[in-house]
């Protein structure tokens, strides 16, 4: 399996072909090889800054003689006309890395704003907000990291460091008891050690995952606010309480008020807007 930074790697080497494919002809038209300029990164819109750190690895992979002089850091609360960072060298890279990191560092930033504000709504109530895997493809660890720096919680990074028995699996399976079953011999055959949610979607699936245990969590889905407040007092902190499911940004708060340990929200990655900056010569 590839570690997060070969991931990135393959990401900006993939970016960067499909952008510039055989010659920025642009800039190579019009800008001698030699010349040399400065650009900054200018914040247009409130919200939290994202994207730092993978930026400073963008212009190395183009240009290691890039020199990157980083004013605000990743997770600042920034104003519209802040400079974020400098960045001087041949003219040519400056314009050839422009749009990968403004993409990049746009969408980060969105996704940290857009979390923060959600986290900001769950103060005092003891719940998490937690991500998905509703994430751009090959963008995924770039804006899991975003909602990190917003202030929320990774759920699962993808398929393969958590069990998650969604009602797929279950029908699939023949059913709860027989979907849990399954899992736990799988995890024994195999030698893993995964943490295990399953996904209930009404009473009776409840009480099967109470009577039977074996689960770490319990992910309620679609269940309406009463509903969840029921659920959890039936759960009585036995198992980790997760809800799941149309919950928005004016009905978060009455689901973590019901004492759930965890919200998970697809919007903070499938639906974000970006953070509205540019990079200009100065």
């Amino acid at each position: 399996m590839l570690s997060v930074e070969e991931l990135n790697e393959k990401l900006i080497e993939l970016s960067f072909s499909e952008d510039i494919g055989d010659g920025d002809h642009t800039t190579l038209c019009c800008i001698p090889d030699d010349a040399m300029g400065k650009s900054q990164l200018i914040i247009k819109e409130d919200g939290v800054l994202a994207g730092v750190r993978i930026a400073k690895e963008v212009f190395a992979h183009f240009d290691p003689e890039l020199k990157m002089e980083v004013f605000i850091e990743d997770g600042a609360q920034v104003k519209k006309g802040d400079v974020a960072f400098v960045v001087t060298g041949k003219v040519r890279s400056l314009l050839q890395t422009e749009r990968l990191m403004l993409n990049i560092m746009q969408r980060m930033s969105g996704i940290a704003t857009m979390t923060h504000k959600y986290v900001k709504l769950l103060e005092g109530t003891g719940a998490h907000v937690l991500d998905t895997r509703k994430t751009t493809p090959g963008m995924r660890m770039l804006e899991k990291e975003a909602v990190k720096i917003g202030g929320g919680m990774n759920h699962r990074i993808g398929l393969f460091d958590m069990i998650l028995l969604k009602d797929n699996h279950v029908d699939f399976a023949g059913g709860t008891v027989n979907a849990i079953d399954r899992c736990h011999e799988y995890l024994e055959a195999k030698g893993f050690n995964l943490k295990i949610e399953i996904e209930v979607r009404n009473f009776d699936e409840l009480q099967q995952v109470l009577s039977h245990g074996g689960v770490d969590r319990i992910m309620l889905d679609n269940f309406s606010v009463e509903n969840t407040k029921k659920a959890v007092d039936i759960i009585n902190h036995r198992f980790e309480v997760e809800s799941s499911g149309g919950i928005t940004f004016d009905t978060i708060r009455d689901y973590a008020e019901c004492g759930v340990d965890f919200i998970s929200v697809g919007a903070l990655t499938h639906s974000v807007k970006g953070l509205d900056m540019s990079f200009k010569a100065c």
